[in-house]
């Protein structure tokens, strides 16, 4: 299902000020095109024009996670989550939040370290892998847990990549243990203490704030829908679980033909994905996803859905007590 919310094209606009040519979607996709993509080129770039990844914005998405403003997955494509995350690293630098590439933004913006490195496959990967994942949550729950279906999925998450990209970037790999590929370097996760967590339910973002006002981190998110939406005023934070069990409940939605309350295993690819973040509103929570390219794109029941890499970030940084705003 569609989500029912709209947000305008985004366009990143920016002067030329160093170069007259423009990187486009058809340029080679290589380690050494993103690395050495200038962002002062994204110019003009609409929303929606390519499919192709575009090597500026491959570097322009993992520098915006690296700053803690997430970009949801890095896929290479201009969209609406990589405008939310130039809006928020904007907050962070205190400059007007235009969700706009221009000179003063990138100016903030450090670019003078690679984005892309070489990993090569250990044995300590194939775990997790469990093949095929059924769809129907009574099969789920036969199973005992909700792993990765290939190494490339299990990858592409762990380095916050579009399996798409990940495949792109390295068109002959087989992913054997052994093998070297191409991935991106989205950097440690963003540290620091949050004092309360904004759910901003028209923006579709949850933004995490320190004790003195700083904003630490963004992420886009699937805030509810029209028929499961989200609560509405202040709540706590009440517990994390990491890797969490989920409880399948008919009275709260239907999934196909189950009318009977199920215990879903953990896993990565569960319908919580990862992490678990328990709010004293009861079954609301902040959680993780099997399907991080769809944030954002597809609606939730009710609760707020983020990639589970920002889940697991969001959590580090939260504790009992902390309270999350939803914000119409």
């Amino acid at each position: 299902m569609s989500s029912a919310f709209s947000f305008p094209v985004l366009i990143l606009t920016v002067s030329l000020y160093a170069s007259s040519m423009s990187v486009t979607s058809s340029a080679e996709l290589t380690s050494e095109s993103i690395d050495g993509a200038v962002l002062g080129d994204l110019a003009a770039t609409e929303e929606g024009t390519s499919d192709e990844p575009n090597p500026a914005v491959v570097k322009l998405q993992v520098l915006l996670d690296r700053a803690g403003a997430s970009p949801g997955v890095i896929d290479g494509l201009v969209g609406e989550n990589v405008a939310k995350g130039i809006s928020a690293f904007e907050e962070m630098a205190a400059l007007p939040a235009d969700g706009i590439v221009d000179p003063d933004m990138l100016e903030h913006l450090p670019d003078d370290e690679p984005v892309t490195i070489r990993y090569t496959i250990v044995d300590e990967d194939t775990e997790d892998i469990a093949g095929d994942i059924p769809d129907d949550y009574s099969e789920m729950a036969a199973m005992e847990f909700l792993g990765y279906e290939r190494m490339s999925e299990k990858l592409a998450e762990r380095f916050h990549m579009d399996e798409d990209l990940l495949v792109a970037l390295n068109p002959e790999a087989t992913y054997a243990v052994g093998e070297e590929i191409v991935v991106v370097d989205p950097g440690a996760p963003v540290a620091g203490e949050v004092s309360r967590i904004e759910a901003d339910k028209s923006m579709r973002q949850v933004r995490a704030y320190a004790a003195d006002g700083q904003l630490l981190a963004a992420y886009p998110a699937t805030i509810g829908s029209n028929e499961n939406p989200s609560p509405s005023g202040t709540h706590l934070v009440a517990a994390v679980a990491p890797m969490p069990e989920y409880t399948y409940n008919p009275e709260n939605f239907q999934q196909g033909d189950n009318t009977e309350v199920l215990t879903i295993p953990p896993g990565p690819n569960g319908p919580v994905g990862s992490m678990w973040i328990d709010l004293t509103e009861p079954t609301f929570g902040i959680h993780g996803t099997p399907e991080p390219s769809q944030i954002d794109k597809v609606q939730s029941h009710g609760c707020i859905r983020l990639t589970n890499w920002d889940a697991e970030e969001l959590a580090a940084m939260v504790s009992e007590g902390v309270p999350v705003e939803f914000v119409d």
